[in-house]
């Protein structure tokens, strides 16, 4: 890339970032315990004074439930409220500190915790969306389908994955065993029926909130076969949705984000708009 290129876009980011206003480290769980650190979130509003009871949009990030960090992700929080989107940043124990239930437990919490106090940042507590892209997708897909973790899925108005791991986890594990690699012994376990508990596919009914899925077509084969598995189900449900492929690999899909007029903006606002 040409270097006036680059200047090109860092210039244009930073003007993105005066567009908002960032609240850092906000507690969500208001729990007491031994952990030394709890999860928090990064709240985006959009700084113009027209923008007021905001969609918002809950974002949740990757790294193979073992890695990763919300801060990474701040450019999809500032381009959002560029927007006129109130903007999440979710972030979770990982692995092997927690398990899949403990991060959705969190996840939706902070769920809970924006339906009650979003309002607080321009936000409209009735018009949450949750987007996520790749175990962050998981999360969002798990605790959207699985009862166990929302009394009412109705707090969610949609759900947008993107790249999703883990939609078929009872599958894939069973062809391949977890081991200490990725901490997955410590993510799954080695008992089956915890696979399928962790698995969104197995929950998916009439009250799963709408979905909008983008999958990489040059992304890791499980992914794609577990996203295929999964609109095959989520198809019985919601007839319409189909898998919009994008021609990337696994990081790419997230990282396409970072442009402030990235296409993927658009088409997630209009389905926001069609959704709500």
């Amino acid at each position: 890339m040409k270097n006036s290129s680059i200047l090109l876009i860092i210039t244009l980011l930073l003007f993105t970032s005066c567009a908002s206003k960032k609240y850092k480290n906000v507690n969500y769980l208001n729990e007491t315990d031994e952990k030394t650190e709890q999860p928090t979130l990064n709240i985006f509003t959009p700084s113009s004074s027209k923008y007021t009871n905001n969609q918002v949009v809950i974002f949740v990030h990757g790294g193979n439930w073992n890695s990763g960090d919300k801060k990474t992700y701040n450019f999809i929080g500032r381009n959002f409220a560029k927007k006129g989107i109130t903007t999440v940043i979710a972030g979770y124990t990982l692995s092997p500190k927690a398990n899949y239930d403990d991060m959705a437990k969190e996840i939706a919490k902070a769920v809970t915790w924006t339906k009650e106090h979003i309002s607080d940042y321009k936000g409209n507590p009735n018009e949450i969306f949750l987007t996520g892209h790749s175990a962050g997708g998981h999360l969002i897909a798990l605790i959207g389908t699985n009862p166990k973790y929302l009394e009412d899925k109705n707090i969610i108005k949609g759900i947008i994955l993107n790249d999703a791991a883990g939609l078929d986890m009872k599958h894939y594990l069973e062809e391949n065993s977890p081991t200490n690699k990725n901490d997955y012994l410590a993510t799954w376990s080695n008992n089956p029926k915890e696979w399928k508990d962790a698995s969104p596919i197995y929950f998916v009914d009439e009250n799963t909130p709408k979905m909008m899925i983008y999958l990489g077509s040059k992304t890791y084969e499980s992914i794609k076969i577990g996203n295929s598995r999964f609109i095959n189900e989520l198809n019985k449900y919601q007839p319409n949705v189909k898998p919009i492929i994008l021609n990337k690999k696994h990081a790419p899909m997230v990282i396409q984000y970072i442009i402030p007029w990235s296409k993927r903006y658009k088409e997630i606002l209009e389905f926001m708009k069609n959704k709500s």
